[in-house]
């Protein structure tokens, strides 16, 4: 007899599924990119944003250290990728953090680091809804103070959808996390195509503001410089974020696991570099500026002005397609929809893993 329990459970889960039927929920390399990737790939959209904000404590100066940072943080990123390709080949069953704990320091370090990634998943959603609302404020001005309200909203709606499986959700969140790769790709190679080669004159909007910096890194120089500088480096290693979900998520991938998962973080880790390094240059060539509000504040004319705060990719793409809106919107959906589909699916995951797929 079906009660209710069930009736509830079959709405929000999905059918139960045979033993003979759990091959059909592993996932192709197309499909676990974006499943597994769209985490690290989305850390694009607001890494940059953390570098500049970063900098700009110490004013304009600071600024010239943006493209350093950028290829420091790539080099890292492209480090731990390959380390992480070594694991998925050394653990198949699944060679994330926990299982590597696990094995080699024992269940209690094991569960240590489960833990941690349980609260990294937790803050990377918030940190991944937060910056998707605030590029969706350059369409939407209507969304001004009322972001809360909205981020809360998309991560019910995540939640809900990310229930029904990685398989389900996967090819669902694989459209707009596709849509933000050419988003940001096209932007960032049109811009370049323009300055470098065609010689147009694009400027951001925050161009034409001056920085007044913080007083604490006024000088740049000495240990304010170095500490500055080491803080930069580590608010920009957020683009790291979610670069270890593919390895956690080895089972998940179609036979040969391990040779997809360690495909799929080569492909990771090109398109992120690229992104990353392609999104800091291109600011730096139209002069974007982004200030950390209360430390320190635009100017213009050498008197602070009040401005509405917008992203570096908000800017970017008002920059570059100022001539064709529909892609400066497509820019900004692209970025407002993706960057929280990983981390949902990878806790859900954990939490309420499909034990009961196998029929009675």
């Amino acid at each position: 007899m079906v009660n209710v329990s069930d009736i509830g459970k079959r709405l929000l889960l999905g059918r139960k599924l045979r033993s003979t039927q759990l091959g059909e929920t592993l996932l192709p390399k197309r499909i676990a990119l974006p499943v597994f990737a769209s985490d690290a790939l989305s850390s694009v959209a607001y890494a940059p944003d953390e570098i500049f904000l970063t900098l700009s404590l110490a004013g304009l100066a600071a600024y010239a250290y943006s493209w350093k940072i950028a290829i420091l943080v790539a080099i890292v990123m492209l480090v731990v990728v390959a380390s992480y390709r070594q694991n998925v080949h050394a653990y198949p069953s699944g060679g994330g953090d926990y299982e590597v704990a696990t094995v080699n320091l024992g269940p209690s370090a094991g569960l240590t680091v489960a833990a941690a990634l349980l609260v990294d998943y937790v803050l990377t959603v918030a940190v991944s809804v937060s910056s998707g609302v605030q590029n969706a404020k350059s369409v939407f001005p209507a969304l001004d103070g009322r972001e809360a309200w909205v981020a809360a909203g998309v991560v019910i709606l995540l939640a809900a959808l990310n229930l029904r499986g990685v398989r389900e959700s996967g090819t669902l969140f694989a459209i707009p996390t596709y849509c933000f790769m050419v988003a940001i790709l096209s932007m960032v190679i049109i811009g370049l195509f323009r300055i470098l080669v065609l010689g147009d004159q694009i400027q951001a909007h925050s161009a034409q503001y001056g920085i007044e910096p913080d007083p604490q890194y006024a000088a740049f120089t000495g240990f304010a410089m170095v500490a500055l500088l080491a803080r930069t480096f580590s608010s920009g290693c957020a683009a790291l974020t979610g670069v270890e979900a593919i390895s956690n998520g080895v089972p998940a991938f179609r036979k040969p696991k391990s040779k997809n998962a360690a495909t799929t973080l080569l492909l990771l880790g090109t398109i992120s570099v690229s992104m990353l390094i392609g999104v800091v240059v291109l600011a730096n060539l139209t002069g974007l500026k982004l200030i950390d509000e209360g430390l320190s504040h635009y100017t213009l004319n050498g008197e602070r002005v009040d401005v509405v705060e917008e992203t570096a990719i908000g800017q970017l793409s008002a920059a570059v397609f100022a001539d064709f809106k529909p892609a400066f919107f497509f820019v900004v959906a692209a970025t407002r929809r993706t960057g929280t589909a990983l981390p949902m699916a990878t806790a859900l995951r954990m939490a309420t893993e499909r034990t009961d797929a196998v029929a009675a």
